[in-house]
């Protein structure tokens, strides 16, 4: 029973270390759930919801975007 938890274990490790995007995924939404939340409670009832939700979304990709352009610029020999 022991060895089956730690190969199961082992398993969802290893997984885990070949799969990142999902991670980085999850921990994007969760990075906009805390955003969203502030910006809906600094705007009031300025904007709805759903409005703050995509502008959290936008802004992470706006966020992310211009990271990846900043590295490939001081990097190109990576890509």
């Amino acid at each position: 029973m022991n060895s089956k938890l730690s190969e199961d274990f082992t398993f969802i490790w290893s997984a885990w270390n070949r799969r990142k995007y999902p991670t980085y995924l999850f921990l994007a939404l969760c990075l906009n759930v805390v955003l969203a939340s502030a910006a809906f409670a600094a705007t009031g009832d300025a904007f709805s919801r759903p409005q703050i939700y995509a502008l959290g979304i936008l802004g992470l990709g706006t966020i992310a975007l211009s990271a990846y352009l900043f590295v490939v610029m001081f990097q190109p020999e990576r890509f």
